[in-house]
């Protein structure tokens, strides 16, 4: 990752979700999953880009 670009803050993402999965506690609903790590953090790592969908709470 550049040094440059900010993390994604999921949890300040509209999309965002806490599930009650032990497994699976976090989701994405702009992505349709769930996920142990940080929603961002998978998209990252599986597209090389940073999310996309990501719209900040009103």
């Amino acid at each position: 990752m550049v040094e440059n670009e900010k993390r994604i803050n999921c949890f300040k993402c509209r999309y965002f979700y806490t599930t009650w999965e032990p497994a699976h506690p976090r989701g994405c609903r702009g992505y349709g999953f769930k996920t142990k790590a940080m929603p961002s953090t998978v998209v990252l790592q599986s597209s090389g880009r940073p999310c996309l969908k990501f719209v900040g709470k009103p």
